[in-house]
């Protein structure tokens, strides 16, 4: 993996990563045509922009998936064992001209806020 500016980190088959302040992990996105279907990008890793939206999702939110076979009940169902990691979560946005706006449907605490997109952790 390689730096792209200061914002992002350039991984193989055309995915670009930024970290994520509401989810604290790197959310990844496509923008080479060359591997699938991709994300238009500005190519700025310090100014950056993505379209459409970016919608990552876990647990019960992703597609096709429901309570009863995630995360969030895991416990409930299995009591004598230690749940896996993992969060049921979702986290939509546009990150344009470097700031990332989360929309209201996020699952963390910066649902409907619009922030700076952070360096790179170190």
């Amino acid at each position: 993996m390689s730096a792209l500016g200061s914002k992002l980190r350039k991984a193989e088959g055309g995915i670009v990563l930024f970290h994520c302040p509401g989810c604290e992990f790197a959310h990844q996105v496509r923008v080479d045509p060359a591997f699938g279907s991709a994300w238009g990008f500005n190519g700025s890793g310090d100014a950056t922009t993505f379209t459409p939206s970016v919608l990552v999702r876990g647990g019960h939110y992703a597609h096709g998936e429901t309570p009863g076979n995630c995360y969030c009940d895991y416990a409930d169902r299995y009591p004598d064992r230690e749940p896996p990691g993992g969060k049921c979560f979702r986290c939509h946005s546009f990150v344009t001209d470097g700031r990332i706006q989360f929309l209201s449907d996020c699952t963390h605490a910066l649902a409907g806020q619009t922030v700076d997109l952070p360096d790179w952790p170190s």
